[in-house]
């Protein structure tokens, strides 16, 4: 029997859930509806809000805007899903739409992987050089990160996903999982998947600790340029313009390391839904909330565009 025959004795997964308590499902259901609709107007609203003010056409702010297009996309390829599991019980997902879902989970993960590094890379250049800013993070520049950073996070996610769907998955078909990911995918197949398993290791380090090094190294250059600055309002000016970013990294990189770079033996698949739950949902709905919160320049913008709003009832 060839592999592609093996293969095709699978045609659709179980996914099990976070949940098999009956009690808990409509809570469920309504915690992830509040925080889906939180990460829907969080992320657009951004977005709407950095395209409508000018002031907000810098780099930082076009990387926010591509951050927050990301985590929207980031929590629609799974949170839809678990939503309509928890409410009508249907835990299946077909072998297409398992891997579609796989795809496009890693291209938006392994975008926000490389956004934060080059949000890192900008704070940096603004701290550091702020003389050469204009010079060195011009919309050229911007442009070709962007361009880079989503090719190479479709490419790594066709890799990947192209890696661990050519495994033969012919037992087992129940994800003990509320979404297709890889660890629990792995532990379907009935083939060996040591190769699979060393391509998702070599991508996920790539993905993960290539940015997180670049993160690393612009900060500890932003500390000792900060820790020059003799007046401690002006240390102060330089570090609340990184505290924002520095709390999103500090999230995303505690989960995604927890998650995916401890031995196989350590893995518990409650911690790892917990985890996953963190990354997959809750980041998404922070990330806007951690950016507008903490910083003056958006909501500036918010209450300009609430005073337009007001006129624009007033004189219509």
């Amino acid at each position: 029997m060839t592999s592609m025959e093996n293969r095709s004795e699978v045609s659709e997964f179980i996914l099990l859930g976070l949940t098999e308590i009956p009690e808990l499902q409509v809570p469920l259901f309504i915690m992830f509806t509040f925080i889906y609709l939180i990460t829907l107007v969080g992320n657009l609203g951004m977005v709407a809000l950095i395209s409508w003010d000018s002031l907000l056409h810098t780099p930082m702010y076009f990387f926010l805007s591509n951050l927050s297009l990301v985590d929207f996309g980031y929590s629609s390829a799974v949170t839809p899903k678990v939503m309509s599991g928890l409410l009508t019980g249907d835990k299946v997902i077909s072998y297409s739409g398992c891997a579609a879902q796989l795809f496009f989970f890693g291209v938006f993960a392994t975008t926000e992987s490389f956004l934060l590094a080059s949000m890192a890379y900008d704070r940096h250049a603004a701290v550091c050089k702020p003389l050469h800013y204009t010079i060195t993070m011009t919309s050229t520049v911007c442009a070709f990160l962007i361009s880079g950073i989503y090719i190479s996070s479709f490419l790594a996610s066709s890799i990947a996903t192209g890696a661990v769907f050519s495994l033969s998955f012919c037992g087992s078909n129940i994800v003990h999982h509320f979404f297709c990911d890889v660890p629990p995918l792995l532990i379907l197949s009935c083939t060996d998947t040591h190769i699979t398993e060393l391509i998702c290791y070599i991508l996920g380090s790539f993905t993960v600790f290539f940015p997180f090094l670049v993160i690393f190294t612009s900060y500890l250059l932003i500390f000792i340029t900060i820790l020059k600055i003799h007046s401690a309002e002006g240390r102060q000016k330089a570090f609340s313009t990184c505290t924002s970013h520095l709390t999103a990294v500090s999230i995303f990189y505690g989960t995604i390391i927890f998650m995916y770079f401890q031995p196989s033996s350590n893995h518990s698949m409650d911690s790892d839904k917990i985890a996953s739950v963190v990354y997959t949902m809750v980041i998404p709905m922070l990330n806007p909330l951690v950016y507008s919160l903490r910083n003056k320049d958006v909501k500036n913008a918010f209450r300009k565009a609430l005073r337009g709003q007001q006129l624009t009832h007033i004189f219509s």
